[in-house]
């Protein structure tokens, strides 16, 4: 059972996450690949993680972009379980280069 986050520790960490913002009670961002075929690799990379951590994300793909959404819904907000799966997100979109969309 994973604890949810304090807002000050949720913003702290965010400090970490480039192009990552806090929506309510998760965690989202917006990724821009450089093509389609790039934008589906990083979700079947990233769903090779979430299916390991058994945490798993929202994702909504749109052409070359892609929407997260990291939420740990059992506890009804953030946990610390949706900073690491936002850390494993942002390193796969790094080595794909995949870039956050403002």
């Amino acid at each position: 059972m994973a604890r949810l986050l304090t807002d000050d520790e949720v913003e702290r960490q965010l400090g970490d996450l480039p192009g990552w913002r806090r929506e309510g009670h998760a965690l989202v961002a917006s990724l821009e690949a450089p093509d389609f075929p790039t934008a589906i690799r990083l979700v079947d990379e990233v769903a090779v993680e979430a299916e390991e951590m058994d945490h798993h994300p929202d994702i909504d793909i749109r052409w070359r972009t892609t929407h997260w959404s990291l939420s740990t819904h059992s506890e009804g907000g953030v946990t610390q379980h949706d900073v690491e799966l936002a850390h494993r997100v942002a390193q796969a979109a790094s080595r794909l280069g995949v870039q956050a969309r403002g």
